[in-house]
């Protein structure tokens, strides 16, 4: 066992490359606590609460949101951490800023930034949940960013091209040595995929867009359907899809820990180097719950985030960002003064890093309302 009971692969922070700007220690919080801490009272966390999951933020009070989605997460990745003997601070902090970079309107907004930053760089929501927690939110005097430890930053970082990885530093160098992150990080990763997955079907349920005879196709639905209703025959649809996907989550976050508990044993690190030199993840599921979880995703990806009525909303939000940048790449004094002061105006590819800076940081309702204030 390592530091205050975690496992000695675990990340501790005694260990750590530590900051980028050195600070002096806080009396009464691990450096992990203090990174969630600086997360919490962020502004990119708070602007998660008007950000989409899969539904615009118009469409409905109770469907997910970024923030909702990342606190979500976020448990999950403590119930791992615990069983586990890993540090959940850390994990803590890494599932609550995961989402930072996201635009407003989901994959739709992404893809289409994406698609306006083609010839500057191009746009990945990943790469900008780092640039958040390192240059763009503005709360220190001594420092732009959050000052986050490494192991944090490298846990939200959880996947970057090699030409991206070589002008990120240190942060960057595991995947041109082609490493793995600790422990913490891969969890946090896993954790993310299967909230969103198993969430995605309540909304998509209670849009009316995905039906019960279509989710029972799915082995991970399926099995836990015939279960719940052989035991409770006379549940309504909303109380049997609640209790479906709870046991579905518990299902693959139970083999998630069993299987990394497993792949650790088998493997057998000292310490988190050897997490990072084990030449593949080590936190995983089985090939069986995985092959599932797998399905289920394919099924939300079809049948969900490309139905014809989500379709229809994707052009429309897409269009907004796309009419934003453009205004906005026109004329930079259409925004703010601490965006328009940054663009060095002879440099194209500047200017357009700093409109995607600005669109990107936006909420689903800003945009749309700044897209009506400037067109009408």
């Amino acid at each position: 066992m390592g530091t205050a009971g975690l496992e000695s692969f675990a990340a501790d922070e005694s260990r750590s490359i530590g900051r980028r700007y050195e600070e002096t220690k806080a009396a009464y919080r691990g450096e992990y606590q203090r990174d969630r801490d600086r997360i919490i009272h962020s502004t990119a966390f708070r602007r998660l609460v008007y950000k989409t999951q899969v539904f615009v933020n118009h469409e409905g009070d109770l469907y997910r949101t970024r923030l909702t989605h990342s606190i979500e997460v976020a448990q999950i990745g403590r119930t791992v951490a615990l069983a586990l003997n890993l540090n959940e601070a850390l994990i803590e902090a890494i599932c609550l800023a995961h989402d930072f970079g996201h635009t407003p309107f989901g994959h739709a907004g992404q893809d289409a930034l994406n698609e306006c930053m083609r010839d500057f760089g191009g746009f990945e929501h990943n790469l900008q949940s780092l640039r958040v927690v390192d240059v763009l939110e503005e709360k220190y005097a001594e420092f732009s960013g959050l000052n986050l430890m490494f192991e944090t930053r490298e846990g939200i970082l959880k996947h970057c091209s090699k030409k991206n990885a070589a002008e990120l530093g240190d942060v960057g160098k595991r995947f041109l040595n082609r490493e793995q992150p600790g422990l913490e990080a891969q969890i946090a990763n896993i954790v993310d995929a299967i909230a969103y997955n198993n969430h995605d079907v309540d909304d998509g349920f209670r849009a009316g867009l995905i039906g019960l005879e279509q989710l029972r196709e799915q082995p991970l639905f399926g099995k836990q359907h015939d279960e719940v209703h052989e035991r409770y025959p006379d549940l309504d649809d909303r109380r049997l899809i609640y209790e479906i996907i709870r046991r579905m989550i518990n299902t693959v976050v139970t083999d998630l820990i069993d299987q990394t508990r497993a792949n650790i044993k088998e493997f057998a690190p000292q310490s988190i180097d050897d997490v990072r030199r084990a030449g593949k993840p080590l936190a995983s599921m089985s090939d069986e719950i995985y092959a599932q979880h797998v399905g289920l995703k394919r099924f939300l990806n079809k049948h969900l985030y490309r139905h014809e009525q989500k379709l229809a909303m994707t052009e429309k939000v897409q269009a907004i960002l796309k009419d934003l940048f453009q205004i906005y790449m026109t004329d930079i004094d259409k925004m703010p003064l601490q965006f328009s002061s940054a663009v060095d105006k002879q440099d194209k590819t500047s200017r357009a890093r700093v409109v995607a800076d600005y669109i990107a940081g936006m909420t689903d309702r800003f945009a749309i309302a700044e897209h009506e204030r400037i067109i009408g």
